[in-house]
């Protein structure tokens, strides 16, 4: 993929996945708004109600309280008469039509029910209406007489809405004149039974605190903990007939924001789920990404390192079989062997890299069958020894062994822990620009055995260590082949020793040479 197409693809889905992510702040955010509005309206709901209660409930006690004293067996303790009067002459029919409304207002003397005053008694009035019409004759006025035509009679006493308006007035305007404490009005349970109930109804179930505060002053109708912020909600209570009052009634709800955030817990979760399978689908794709393009990377300097040390050996055998078919040539048996024994030894190498190949397939696909056995660590090394010492005397080199673990008996497959100690020599030998400095050491620690192979090479950087152990990974040189090698050898050895429940590390210094560290377990 090309590099910037692959760039302009990471940029577009980083901008679609913020986008995404904001998408949802604003939605939740949004709609918690929208909670909080709609509670805010729940709760000043349910506080008119519980305002408009308690006014209620304090004049139905203070009727029920008075309405004894006015029924109708009672003796007034004083009567007032008003009346009305009204005359119609009818001089068609020769009539004369009077009307009279009369209004009888019955006073009653009741104690007094609700304040601690020096008063014995206070006065309640009745008010009864009666209305009559009647007709006479002209003429017979004329002769004296007084006897109507037609008589309407109508008594009635004020509905009782009405009376109840009028007595609640007055109730009203006497409790605005008269200071009467607001603990002998009403009782805090009856205050936080009326606000539990009408919260809950509301759709607001949660704890709460509250007072009645007379002006900017707490009374004793309070709950042990309110403290009045800015967040609290109030309404007026114990309204006078101009609706105006110096109480008022507070709610505060400290678990308010919890509770806000419970109502779209649902939401809330199912959005940071999608939102993590979208991040982590989106940073596995770009890992995926990524990792192909390493992964391309490698495959060509794979390719371009495999491709150029197939073109020594082939070359070196075709110069060969040229050689070979030279009539000159071709009659010196000497000559001829020595020629058939590079070709012999080129083709060995070829097929040594196939085999590193299909040996790193295998093992992938658990095909590779490896029988262990108990054998001596130090044996295995000094076997694998024998199989590169020529080479490192042709370089003039070394391989020092200090084999000083007591005890080196571990479970192993000979040919392939070999394998992976020729391997290691083999990278040392190949990353030492003079002549291959080795030195083995093992070392007993717990129940391990510790090998370690030490040069003093060309070594490698920190990045390169931690990616040393990849599949056809090899470090960076462009277009120089002067180290020969495809990337799969030190990717075999881990996967062989990790096979032996093992362990292989490796530290390293740019310039000063390298320590591979192979940890294996001991049998008894």
């Amino acid at each position: 993929m090309n590099k910037k197409l692959f760039v302009l693809l990471v940029v577009l889905m980083s901008l679609s996945l913020i986008g995404i992510i904001f998408v949802q702040s604003f939605f939740i955010n949004k709609s918690l708004e929208n909670e909080r509005q709609q509670f805010t309206l729940n709760v000043k709901r349910s506080l008119s109600f519980v305002s408009k209660s308690i006014e209620d409930i304090e004049f139905r006690n203070y009727f029920e309280k008075i309405q004894p004293y006015l029924q109708d067996s009672k003796e007034p303790d004083s009567t007032l008469i008003q009346r009305l009067f009204v005359a119609l002459e009818d001089e068609e029919n020769d009539q004369t039509i009077v009307h009279q409304n009369i209004i009888l207002e019955e006073r009653f003397k009741i104690p007094s029910l609700f304040f601690e005053i020096d008063a014995d008694s206070m006065s309640v009035s009745k008010l009864t209406s009666e209305r009559v019409t009647e007709v006479y004759s002209n003429s017979a006025l004329d002769r004296g007489s007084t006897t109507p035509l037609k008589q309407y009679r109508q008594v009635n006493s004020m509905p009782t809405d009405a009376q109840k308006f009028l007595q609640k007035e007055t109730f009203k305007e006497l409790m605005s004149v008269y200071d009467y404490p607001i603990n002998k009005r009403i009782g805090p349970e009856i205050v936080e039974m009326l606000l539990k109930k009408n919260l809950k109804n509301e759709g607001v179930d949660i704890d709460f605190e509250y007072a009645i505060y007379d002006q900017d002053l707490s009374t004793q109708i309070r709950s042990d903990n309110f403290d009045k912020t800015v967040s609290s909600y109030g309404v007026p209570i114990f309204l006078d007939n101009n609706n105006e009052s110096t109480f008022n009634l507070w709610v505060d709800f400290p678990e308010r924001n919890k509770f806000l955030i419970s109502s779209i817990l649902w939401m809330i979760v199912l959005s940071i789920i999608f939102t993590s399978v979208i991040i982590v689908a989106y940073t596995s794709a770009i890992y995926q990404l990524i990792k192909q393009r390493q992964i391309s990377q490698i495959k060509t300097d794979f390719i371009n390192n495999m491709t150029h040390e197939f073109k020594t050996p082939i070359a070196t055998i075709n110069l060969a079989l040229d050689s070979i078919k030279n009539p000159k040539i071709i009659g010196d048996k000497e000559k001829v062997l020595r020629y058939l024994g590079m070709i012999k030894d080129e083709n060995k190498r070829m097929h040594a890299q196939v085999e590193n190949v299909l040996r790193i397939s295998k093992l992938e696909k658990n095909e590779l069958n490896i029988s262990k056995e108990r054998l001596k660590l130090h044996d295995i090394v000094e076997d694998a020894m024998t199989h590169v010492q020529l080479i490192v005397e042709d370089r003039k080199g070394y391989i020092k062994l200090h084999l000083d673990a007591a005890k080196s008996s571990v479970l192993a497959n000979e040919t392939h822990f070999t394998n992976v100690i020729v391997n290691v020599f083999d990278n040392a030998i190949k990353y030492s620009n003079d002549a291959p400095k080795i030195d083995v050491f093992t070392e007993n620690i717990g129940n391990n055995v510790l090998l370690k192979i030490s040069d003093q090479g060309s070594g490698m950087s920190k990045q390169v260590q931690k990616r040393v152990f990849e599949k056809f990974y090899r470090e960076h040189t462009g277009n120089v082949h002067n180290v020969k090698g495809h990337g799969l050898g030190l990717a075999y050895v881990k996967r062989i020793i990790e096979d032996h429940q093992g362990h292989i590390s490796v530290e390293s210094e740019k310039g000063k040479g390298s320590t591979f560290i192979i940890r294996l377990p001991l049998i008894s």
